[in-house]
Order: C-alpha cells, then sequence, then structure tokens
C-alpha cells in the first residue's frame, strides 16, 4: 500500500493572466496528482487553466482546506498570496518565474525534481514576519492592512517634499522633510528599502528597518528598530501623498492622518529544498561574486 502524502491538499497559485506559466502550472498538478495529492487552485490560476469550479478557491478556502500551497511566479505573486494565507498558517512554497525571486527560490527549469525531493521530507522550513498598519483619519481608523515586505508613505507623482512627524512608541523621533518614509520587514530589506539605500537584514532577525526616501537632511539615514516597537507616521505637510503596503494596496493621504505600524501576529512559513542558505541567494541575486555554491544541494 502506498503511503499518504505529507500534504494531503495542495494548492497551485500562478501569476493571473501569464500565458507562458500555464504548461508548468499544468505539469505541476499532473506530478501532484500522480503522487496522490488533492489538488486545488487559487480561483485566477483555476480560470487560466480551465480547470472545474470545484478544484477553484479563493485563498480564504485555501487557507482553511489546503496543508501547503505552491506559488508559481514571482516575487509579486507571492507577496500577494503570503499576506493573504498569513492568518491560515499554511506554509509556502516558491517556484521562480520572475527577474529576481529573492522568495520564490526554486528555478522553474528544476521545478518537478527539487518538488519531488521536498514533498520526500527533504526540506528546510523558515518563519517571516509581517507588518500591520493601521490608518488614522480624524482619530477614526479608515483602512488596516498586512505588509510583507514593507509600508511606504510617499509624495505623489509631480508634488513636492512632504514633511513626517514620526514617534517609536509614543516617543518623538523627529521631523523628517523627504519624498517619502519605507518601514520594511527583514524580507523586505532587500527590495525598495535597498534600493534606496537601507541594510540588508537576515529574515530572522527580529528588526525592523526605516529608510528616508532622498531626505532633504543628510543626516537622516537609515534605522534598524527592534520589531517589539510601534511606529507612528503622520503627515504634518504636503499634497498628493499616499501610503501603500507591499505596493499592492494604495491608500490616499490627508494631512494630519496617521500611519500606525507594527509587527503582525502573523508569520508566513517558507519552506526550501535541503541545503538552501540565505546567503546562496544573496551572492546569486545581487551578484555578489561568481563562485558557485557549495552548499546549495539543490542546485
Amino acid at each position: 500500500m502506498s503511503t499518504p502524502p505529507s500534504f494531503p491538499t495542495t494548492a497551485i497559485i500562478g501569476k493571473h493572466g501569464d500565458p507562458p506559466a500555464v504548461e508548468d502550472l499544468l505539469s505541476l498538478a499532473r506530478f501532484l496528482e500522480q503522487r496522490g495529492h488533492h489538488v486545488v487552485f487559487e480561483s485566477a490560476t483555476a480560470v487560466d487553466l480551465g480547470r472545474p469550479a470545484a478544484q477553484a478557491l479563493t485563498p480564504e478556502q485555501i487557507g482553511a482546506q489546503a496543508q501547503l500551497a505552491i506559488v508559481v511566479g514571482g516575487d509579486g505573486t507571492m507577496l500577494g498570496i503570503a499576506r493573504q494565507l498569513a492568518p491560515y498558517r499554511v506554509p509556502l512554497i516558491g517556484v521562480n518565474q520572475g527577474r529576481l525571486g529573492f522568495m520564490t527560490d526554486i528555478p522553474a527549469e528544476r521545478m518537478l525534481p527539487v518538488l519531488g525531493e521536498m514533498l520526500d521530507g527533504r526540506v528546510e522550513s523558515e518563519q517571516r514576519c509581517l507588518l500591520e498598519g493601521t490608518v488614522i483619519r480624524e482619530g477614526q481608523p479608515s483602512f488596516q492592512g498586512l505588509a510583507f515586505n514593507d509600508v511606504v508613505v510617499a509624495r505623489g507623482t509631480g508634488a513636492g517634499m512632504i514633511e513626517l512627524r514620526v514617534t517609536v512608541d509614543g516617543h518623538f523621533m523627529y521631523n523628517q522633510r523627504s519624498d517619502g518614509l519605507i518601514v520594511s520587514t527583514p524580507t523586505g530589506s532587500t527590495a525598495y528599502a535597498l534600493a534606496a539605500g537601507g541594510p540588508i537584514l537576515q529574515p530572522q532577525l527580529g528588526g525592523i528597518v526605516m529608510v528616508p526616501i532622498a531626505p532633504h537632511a543628510l543626516s537622516n539615514r537609515p534605522i534598524v528598530l527592534s520589531d517589539d516597537r510601534e511606529i507612528e507616521i503622520e503627515l504634518s505637510s504636503g499634497r498628493d501623498c499616499s501610503v501603500n503596503f507591499d505596493m499592492q494596496s494604495v491608500i490616499t493621504l490627508q494631512v494630519h492622518d496617521r500611519v500606525v505600524l507594527k509587527r503582525s501576529r502573523y508569520t508566513v512559513t517558507f519552506l526550501h529544498p535541503l541545503g538552501w542558505s540565505y546567503f546562496d541567494t544573496l551572492r546569486e541575486k545581487l551578484h555578489w561574486n561568481e563562485y558557485p555554491s557549495t552548499s546549495g544541494q539543490f542546485k
């Protein structure tokens, strides 16, 4: 008698509207079904693949029914689904069909053999933190959201600098004139925060990085705070300003709106191939050198 799969119900999530990925997604579905998994699809992915409605689930239904989600796409695809599945603690595996692949670390060309080894138990697990934020307007919450990478308060296109009043745990930190402010998780430290001059934080580090965007005062430098702090950013002046969560949820801000941020109680679990190393990922994606990996057994 065959051994039942370790993840009986497995969800597949792809990048919606990406025709080149369809064959890979269908191959993955056949592969999982042959191994005895009950395969379901995120709703938009099911439409792309022409799968029946019975296999098409919302992220909330995936969270309630699946023991594993395999994301085939780029980091943007992973960001969107990771936030939605975080409350359900469904572990994620990422297959890279994007450009960078900091979070989707399995090469598409080696998808099936690597996944086979992982589903056989050759796997490593890590947890990543999220930020949760609330926009306060006239004393009342007007928006709440999660961010896996970062929360960014920024000026509008063509507008001048904005002024922000920043406090940490109720203690005044500074007034800042700049193009905006990035508040990032360790995961997001290799995204916009890095491009703006911020440091790279190892994902397991309990920290939150704040990076000014083109500050007026050059003494306004990036700073790393412990992740048990509460950060409040008030828009003191500026026009056409907004706050965005992972560049996917965008909310227009008014003067005196406050954005209150703290670490979320939810985490995201990533599953990696045995031998995976965060430093291998950095070296490969940031082109630190040309030496091959000696520890990454899945490459």
